[in-house]
């Protein structure tokens, strides 16, 4: 086994970044860990097991973490095993429309795309709106007149929110260097975060005399509608959390041995972030002082923080959470902005040209990342009407991106002749996994989309359907009287045809290489 230089490791890649069309415009500065740490802190299970943990308490009790979170868990892997795969064979920005071209035609890469995009900024908006949320509680803290509920409340949330896009606009900006750095820091913040939460409230926090019992609890739905109905309802706490693990593909073209890297960055975030994720939740059910208490306190994390372990200590270990978030938060902007520059690359947007321009300073795609925090900031605005705008996002969002994760799963399946398997592939279990793995998301797809609440009104109804109805009413017409005609799906930036990389064999697949 030949261990390559990191020159030639570039070069190979760059070389089969060509095979699939395209130049290398981007700098490849991503590590295996940098490529992992970008999914993991997306995925953040500091940022959605916390901004979702009310939810899931309203919806079905203590059990949306305790049971519903290692249900979610095993069924999400298998739509990341069957992602990784496919990444391995096709490491470029592009990821899932890419796929969805190379496997099912321009069509399928098109609405692919749009649903990736949708799905990236609904998740864009839900992280840091979620942040928002986090951030107006901890002022609130130390300054009891901070406005937190309420009209005057929404409006401060607001206004926290477009601050920190700005922030993360701006860090962006800086360069993939920076980016990198901050999720290397992010991976580990968020371990060591975990670790103290849930340490210093086993060790110092007054816990429930009978534990397990209370964890595994039933019959607690807040939700007007049956127990089991709550209990489905509360799986997007575990559901929304996974979300962004794409982002592990997104930077193939800024990542050392992509073809590698990209599929251990996915299964490995999805890993480590359900145990994780399930160590915090149920040291945070065991902690819960009261349950009706909990589910009506305005940040159920932070009450249950300061009241087991005192405002000061409390406080703190709220901070943790909330600079965790803000991390989950830039790194998404990256991942979003990586999507929306390489559907540009390929004519796939109106006014293309605009998104793929690269900076020439920091060859970051400037135009496309600020286009992202936009239109993130656009998607929340109706939090100044709804009371469930946070659900709701955080639903578009799943359905969205898991849509997007699913087409060219299920295409690998039914075109098995147009994928070639490369470094990372499931063998014989690929069609049992990937099968499995469309299943779950048409059926996740249908559970999100259901009322929340009952009686159902204008305040707590979910505009979920209604968003993807529009999405809908717009793609398929603009689609089948205009974009057919003329979109040919990725481009090749060079004279030999971009779909060499469906029949060309990979080279070296077996090479040994550190990163």
């Amino acid at each position: 086994m030949s261990r390559l230089k990191n020159q030639e490791i570039l070069d190979r890649d760059a070389a089969l970044l060509k095979r699939m069309g395209y130049r290398q415009e981007l700098t490849r500065a991503m590590s295996g860990f940098s490529n992992f740490a970008i999914s993991f802190t997306i995925i953040s299970v500091l940022s959605g097991c916390l901004t979702l943990f009310g939810f899931g308490l309203t919806a079905s009790g203590t059990t949306a973490a305790s049971i519903g979170w290692p249900i979610v868990s095993i069924l999400v892997m298998s739509v990341a095993l069957a992602m990784a795969e496919i990444s391995s064979s096709f490491p470029t920005a592009g990821g899932l429309y890419y796929w969805a071209s190379k496997l099912g035609g321009p069509g399928w890469g098109w609405f692919t795309a749009w649903f990736n995009l949708i799905g990236q900024i609904a998740v864009t908006a839900g992280i840091v709106y979620g942040n928002a949320i986090f951030v107006d509680a901890l002022l609130n803290q130390f300054i009891p007149a901070f406005p937190s509920a309420g009209e005057a409340g929404i409006i401060a949330t607001l206004v926290i929110y477009a601050a920190l896009l700005v922030v993360q606009l701006l860090l962006n900006l800086l360069g993939v260097n920076v980016v990198s750095l901050l999720n290397s820091i992010s991976a580990w913040w968020h371990l060591i975060g975990v670790a103290v939460i849930v340490g210093a409230l086993l060790i110092f926090a007054p816990l429930h005399p009978h534990p397990l019992h209370f964890a595994f609890m039933t019959g607690h739905s807040q939700t007007g509608f049956p127990d089991w109905y709550g209990f489905l309802i509360g799986l997007l706490l575990a559901q929304y959390t996974f979300t962004g693990f794409d982002a592990s593909a997104h930077v193939s073209e800024e990542t050392v041995d992509a073809e590698r890297a990209a599929p251990r960055g996915i299964i490995m975030s999805v890993a480590i972030s359900a145990i994780a994720g399930y160590v915090l939740l149920m040291g945070l059910v065991v902690a819960i002082p009261d349950l009706a208490k909990t589910m009506a306190a305005s940040n159920p994390v932070l009450y249950i923080l300061t009241t087991r372990l005192g405002g000061s200590v409390g406080t703190a270990l709220f901070v943790i959470a909330v600079v965790a978030q803000f991390f989950c938060g830039t790194a998404s902007i990256t991942s979003n902005s990586r999507m929306i520059y390489a559907f540009a690359r390929d004519n796939g947007m109106p006014f293309s040209k605009v998104w793929h321009k690269i900076n020439k300073e920091t060859h970051v795609p400037k135009n496309a990342i600020l286009l992202a925090v936009i239109l993130a900031f656009i998607l929340a605005l109706p939090a100044l009407w709804s009371t469930v705008i946070y659900a709701a996002v955080t639903s578009i969002s799943t359905i969205g991106l898991f849509v997007a994760y699913a087409i060219p799963v299920f295409l690998r399946r039914i075109h098995p002749e147009r994928f070639t398997p490369s470094v990372f592939h499931l063998g014989k279990w690929s069609a049992f996994i990937g099968w499995f793995a469309v299943v779950w998301v048409v059926f996740i797809c249908i559970l999100f989309m259901l009322p929340t609440m009952r009686p159902i009104n204008v305040s707590n109804f979910n505009f979920t359907p209604l968003v993807l109805l529009i999405v809908f009413v717009l793609l398929v017409p603009w689609y089948l009287l205009s974009v057919r005609h003329w979109f040919k799906g990725p481009i090749s930036e060079f004279a030999e045809s971009a779909t060499a990389i469906v029949t060309q064999a990979h080279d070296d697949r077996t090479v040994s290489v550190d990163n």
